[in-house]
């Protein structure tokens, strides 16, 4: 409503997390504010998650359950929750230098939901994460979360983000969700000094980041 925290007066939020907000705003507690039928299954959750993955020191089934927790806020329905999750013990692995990060994620989430599951099936029948995938660069958080995958095939953090780039469609999230892994793999220092440079809102930012930096 009042553009906080918002860079160069310039505010956007997407029609998923504003509905979710509204409902906050009724009372609604914030388990249950997010939507949760099938078509409500975008990206903004998963955009955000990855701090989480950073300062988080419990066990693998408490990160998981976190990551639902983080996304039922403004994205309910289990898909976007298990995307949330997939990505943060992707993250973790890659943190731990596990060279398969991706197989090791998906391996651990199967063992931590039993077969016939809700969650199981989901994985199974829908977001099947060990199947190739026609990536789009799309507002979908299935979509957003392996375009992300196949952007971070490249050798640099520079080309990781232009790759994400590239597919056009929603464009700075992709970025964001393939650049945060791309920050694990290649570290701060391979991020181009340009862009670092001219990033707007550093006065918003760096009180923030070294606030993070202090959890670790």
């Amino acid at each position: 409503r009042e553009d906080y925290m918002a860079v160069d007066e310039l505010f956007d939020v997407g029609v998923q997390t504003q509905r979710a907000i509204l409902n906050l705003r009724k009372g609604i507690p914030p388990p249950e504010a997010g939507l949760k039928e099938e078509r409500h299954n975008g990206n903004g959750s998963l955009m955000r998650v990855l701090p989480l993955a950073h300062w988080h020191q419990g066990t693998d089934e408490e990160l998981v359950q976190d990551a639902f927790d983080q996304s039922a806020v403004t994205h309910g329905h289990l898909r976007s929750k298990l995307c949330c999750a997939l990505y943060c013990l992707w993250a973790r692995q890659i943190l731990r230098n596990e060279k398969n990060a991706w197989d090791y994620a998906v391996s651990t989430l199967d063992g931590i939901f039993p077969a016939k599951s809700p969650e199981r099936n989901e994985l199974e029948q829908n977001i099947k994460p060990d199947d190739l995938y026609e990536v789009q660069g799309s507002g979908y958080v299935l979509d957003s979360l392996f375009s992300a995958k196949w952007a971070c095939g490249r050798e640099n953090f520079e080309e990781t983000v232009k790759a994400a780039i590239s597919l056009g469609n929603d464009t700075d999230t992709t970025a964001c969700i393939a650049g945060g892994i791309a920050g694990l793999i290649h570290g701060f220092e391979a991020i181009p000094r340009r862009w670092r440079e001219n990033l707007r809102g550093r006065e918003i930012y760096e009180p923030l980041l070294e606030k993070l930096l202090t959890l670790f």
